[in-house]
């Protein structure tokens, strides 16, 4: 059965038309997975789904992950990242022959997933996207194992939040890009003054609700809020992200600003 699979050019080109064309048919490509964003389950038969190919120096591993966390893409990996990983889920010094190991081939490489949502503040809905690593970040040049993906954000000037009854503040000098009714970066301050540069870029450009477009070009701004890994999920309702971004405020494991909303 066909699958509803995104498969982008970069993991065309790595893995040849061929195999692709496989994947898309339903081949090679399984029903259900675990989301190599979110890490619950997906069904590729039911919903949009991306390919992600993790890639070594000498290996590389297929994995699978709800379209609306991360786009189709290739992530660059470590060999003994990826190699340690497979051991790992397979319990063999490799993957067995014809299986695909599953989507959390490799855990310490770090990719920003992002959903969208609208989240009622007060008596308004406000467009928002939230934004969850699918592992750990450390920080640049660090050799420690914790996670600094939150104080990295607060430097920027992000914000630690406590509930969701209040509006961030805006953050000046990033954006949102929206071009042409899709998400394609979130948009940070070049150094030294200079044009602002990809802080997160859609490989392909992402779908947006209609009603979260028309609250966007309605207020200009989008909400932005960040959590460390694990914090928030894959949530299939508004409400249910909602909850879960009060979960994280309340154990203090959420940052967010405003941004001003960049195209239509």
């Amino acid at each position: 059965m066909p699958r509803m699979l995104d498969v982008s050019q970069d993991v065309r080109a790595e893995i040849g038309d061929e195999e692709a064309d496989l994947l898309l048919a339903g081949d090679n490509a399984p029903g259900s997975y675990d989301c190599t964003s979110c890490r619950t389950a997906g069904d590729s038969e039911q919903e949009r789904t991306s390919t992600v190919l993790f890639v070594g120096d000498e290996t590389a591993v297929l994995a699978f992950a709800h379209a609306t966390c991360i786009p189709s893409q290739v992530v660059k990996v470590s060999e003994t990242q990826l190699q340690g990983a497979v051991r790992s889920i397979t319990g063999e010094s490799g993957a067995p022959q014809g299986q695909v190991p599953p989507a959390a081939a490799a855990p310490e490489q770090a990719v920003l997933g992002i959903t969208s949502g609208l989240v009622l503040i007060g008596d308004e809905l406000h467009p928002a996207l939230v934004v969850e690593p699918t592992a750990p970040v450390v920080r640049p040049g660090s050799t420690g194992t914790g996670d600094d993906f939150l104080q990295l954000l607060t430097e920027q000037g992000f914000l630690p939040v406590a509930d969701l009854s209040r509006a961030p503040g805006a953050l000046p000098g990033w954006s949102v890009l929206l071009a042409m009714g899709q998400l394609h970066a979130i948009l940070q301050p070049g150094t030294g003054g200079g044009s602002p540069v990809s802080w997160w870029q859609a490989h392909q450009p992402l779908h947006v609700t209609d009603g979260w477009r028309a609250a966007a070009n309605k207020s200009h701004t989008v909400l932005v809020f960040a959590a460390p890994a694990g914090s928030i999920g894959q949530q299939g309702r508004e409400d249910l992200l909602r909850d879960a971004l009060e979960r994280a405020a309340m154990r203090g494991a959420l940052v967010a600003a405003a941004l001003p909303l960049a195209g239509t």
